[in-house]
């Protein structure tokens, strides 16, 4: 009954935060970019180019959404298998929002939030919430699809890694916009040179989100390695099994001063779930000594996995 609660708790969080990550992610979008018709990487940003080359009749969110939903059967059946429930969920819950979005949020906000504080502003503050959004969705299993669908598919038949072809994707959707019509909210369309400069914009952004998707990344996944001398070692070895659902390795070792053989146990997680740990032990053993430290380069089941380039 307790690990029933638990599953249920752990499941109601992970889509919390997955719908939270979208939703900050659209309203970047819907906020500070495409009210100053800005371009960006990936198929949102091939929606953009579609809504505004449509003078608004096809919204970002329908692009997106075909577009997606084609690379998911494609990756079904080239890839031998579905990105899951969570990038499904992630992908529609994007798909809807970006259309609605777009006439929920007063213009007054817009005007106040991003117009009037020029496109350079608009350009970071939309990058980090893009960035932070993505993040929040990958970190709890999600995707957004789009590009990286792409890249993986690409990556099984030729030795291009996955980051480069994102990039050159990203850099190709980026720049097709020169060659389409762009019309902006008052229905003209965009000068030339107007063009140019939100290509550079569209550069700047794209550097903008992954600087900050790699930062909020390492941070959410960084590890931690928890040291416990304990009388009560069994105790808390199965506790953090059973309730926490972690790998525990038990080392024989020796008190010098003592001169006791004592039994150390180890446990590699998350740092985000080291509250939780440290919580547990001490209701076991309130004078247990315990040791934790940061540590990097953390692969195997529950943690990183081992990526190889593919050499023929």
């Amino acid at each position: 009954m307790t690990l029933l609660k638990k599953n249920a708790w752990t499941w109601v969080k992970e889509y919390t935060l997955i719908t939270v990550g979208v939703l900050l992610y659209v309203m970047g979008w819907i906020i500070f970019l495409v009210p100053n018709n800005m371009i960006g990487g990936g198929v949102t940003g091939l929606g953009s180019i579609v809504q505004y080359a449509t003078g608004g009749v096809i919204k970002i969110g329908y692009t997106y959404f075909v577009v997606n939903a084609g690379l998911l059967v494609a990756a079904l059946f080239t890839l031998g298998r579905s990105f899951g429930a969570k990038s499904i969920y992630a992908i529609l819950l994007t798909s809807v929002a970006l259309n609605v979005g777009q006439g929920l949020i007063p213009q007054e906000i817009i005007n106040l939030l991003a117009l009037d504080n020029g496109k350079l502003m608009c350009t970071i503050m939309g990058g980090i919430m893009v960035g932070v959004g993505i993040g929040m969705s990958i970190s709890q299993g999600g995707s957004t699809g789009g590009t990286d669908i792409i890249a993986l598919i690409v990556n099984k038949y030729r030795n291009v890694s996955p980051g480069r072809m994102i990039l050159i994707l990203d850099a190709v959707i980026i720049l097709s916009s020169l060659f389409v019509p762009s019309y902006v909210a008052e229905g003209v369309l965009m000068p030339w040179p107007d063009k140019i400069t939100t290509v550079v914009y569209g550069f700047i952004l794209i550097t903008i989100v992954s600087t900050v998707l790699d930062l909020y990344l390492s941070g959410s996944r960084q590890s931690v390695q928890i040291f416990i001398l304990s009388q009560k070692y069994a105790q808390i070895a199965d506790a953090i099994t059973t309730d926490l659902h972690r790998g525990v390795t038990v080392l024989n070792g020796k008190g010098w001063y003592t001169k006791h053989d004592t039994e150390v146990v180890m446990v590699i997680t998350r740092k985000t779930d080291l509250n939780v740990f440290l919580k547990y032990i001490t209701a076991i053993d309130p004078n247990a000594f315990v040791s934790v430290s940061s540590v990097t380069g953390v692969y195997g089941k529950g943690f990183d996995k081992f990526k190889t380039g593919n050499k023929k």
